[in-house]
């Protein structure tokens, strides 16, 4: 019958334990552990649901070991490029592209100490410097908070962009002519080109961090009570800073194509002004020289920017993405 329980049947699928000690509560275990089967104690259960642990190499062992390694294939790249250099102009190599004309390393590095005596060649890398740094921090002020605006409102992004999209293709070496006309003096005109080399990639890659960041983030902040200035510096601002900082970089690099340009035809001093005047002297090591200061001082600012841009985000130096 259904409602009238098997005694035999429920013994079979039951059992008590610990009939030793008639004190203890009556526990009951399954069938299969009635049969003969192994109880499952609690130290067995805990060990089984415990995690094997896997042995990590210490972060700071694999973070050194990645920087030496990174250190290494920077020099070695460097080196290639040298001997490049050194075997094309030794064997005066033409093959597609002449060495004749080059001058050896040795001669480019007695050229460095020669200039490095005098107080001219000192005088044109500080006024490069100073010009670079006047208008990538006007590209800077100017395109880090457009960017942001013109990502965050529609109406602003209508107004702005056609704008942005004519000028935009322009080369910087295009407004030369014209910054001599607007401009009361060469060194406003050079730091106006320079300006305008950093501006539009800063400008757009802000645009770009903007767009990219997740809504669930800004509607979260709405929903803590965060007004629009607030949103903009705890939310917006963080989530396109990885954006921004690549438009720095790009922007720098862009800036010293224009600087060079600007100072090779307008410019009285700088590193372009004098490259230029040892082209016009037929100053072969000069000539390299000048291009050897201009990618060395690019550099220096470009490891300026990604020192800056980690010290403000500490959280991408170990991005899934960033090691391969």
């Amino acid at each position: 019958m259904g409602g009238v329980v098997n005694q035999p049947q429920l013994k079979s699928r039951l059992a008590l334990v610990d009939d030793d000690d008639p004190q203890a509560p009556p526990t009951f275990k399954s069938s299969s552990q009635a049969r003969g089967a192994p109880a499952e104690t609690d130290a067995t259960s805990s060990q089984a649901k415990q995690p094997m642990p896997v042995k990590q190499k210490p972060l700071l062992r694999r973070v050194s070991r990645d920087q030496w390694l990174s250190a290494v294939l920077a020099v070695a790249s460097i080196t290639l490029l040298f001997a490049v250099w050194y075997l094309g102009t030794k064997y005066r190599i033409e093959f597609y592209i002449r060495f004749k004309n080059v001058p050896t390393p040795y001669e480019v590095f007695r050229q460095a100490l020669e200039m490095g005596a005098s107080t001219k060649f000192v005088t044109n890398i500080i006024n490069s410097v100073r010009r670079i740094l006047a208008g990538f921090a006007i590209a800077i002020l100017i395109g880090v908070p457009l960017g942001l605006v013109i990502g965050r409102y529609r109406h602003v992004r209508s107004f702005f962009m056609p704008v942005v999209e004519i000028l935009r293709p322009i080369p910087a070496i295009a407004w030369v002519p014209m910054s001599i006309m607007l401009w009361p003096s060469n060194e406003a005109s050079i730091v106006y080109i320079t300006f305008i080399g950093a501006f539009f990639p800063i400008l757009l890659n802000t645009i770009h961090g903007v767009h990219s960041l997740d809504g669930v983030l800004i509607r979260a902040g709405r929903c803590l009570g965060a007004s629009e200035p607030r949103l903009f510096l705890y939310v917006i601002l963080p989530g396109a800073l990885p954006h921004i900082f690549t438009g720095l970089a790009v922007g720098m690099g862009v800036a010293w194509v224009s600087l060079i340009a600007a100072e090779m035809i307008s410019g009285q001093f700088g590193v372009g002004y004098f490259t230029w005047e040892a082209y016009s002297l037929v100053d072969y090591p000069a000539i390299v020289l000048g291009m050897i200061t201009i990618g060395v001082l690019g550099l220096a600012c470009s490891g300026l920017i990604r020192l800056i841009g980690k010290l403000l985000m500490p959280w991408l130096a170990f991005a899934p993405g960033s090691r391969k």
